[in-house]
């Protein structure tokens, strides 16, 4: 019964992480800003480490499901 909430995080953040990440390099594969008004390379940047760690820490909570 404990493993539920582990489960439903665990997709929640790998489904982010990765829609996250295929995003991200669609707008930098057509060389598109990713965030409006900010650095191209900060925002680029800043959106390929959050997505990997919400990819990772699905991964992670979907270990100890």
């Amino acid at each position: 019964m404990e493993s539920g909430p582990a489960i439903f995080a665990g997709t929640a953040f790998v489904l982010f992480g990765a829609a996250l990440l295929l995003w991200t390099a669609a707008r930098l594969r057509l060389r598109a800003p990713v965030a409006h008004g900010v650095s191209p390379v900060a925002s680029a940047a800043l959106s390929l480490l959050f997505g990997i760690a919400a990819l990772g820490s699905g991964i992670w909570c979907l270990g100890y499901a």
